[in-house]
């Protein structure tokens, strides 16, 4: 299994509530970073990571 590099993060208590890190990765995508947004529970935090298995 690869492990997934964390490449931003925002606080799960934003207003926008995961919005924010779900648009860092869509323009992540775009500049052809393999990413999506997670959840890290034990932080609190939206995770946007690249993509299991990415180069």
């Amino acid at each position: 299994m690869s492990e997934r590099k964390v490449l931003d993060s925002f606080p799960a208590g934003h207003p926008r509530g995961s919005w924010p890190a779900e648009e860092r990765a869509a323009v992540l995508r775009e500049q052809g970073e393999s990413a999506t947004v997670v959840m890290d529970l034990r932080t609190d935090r939206f995770l946007v990571v690249s993509k299991a298995g990415a180069a």
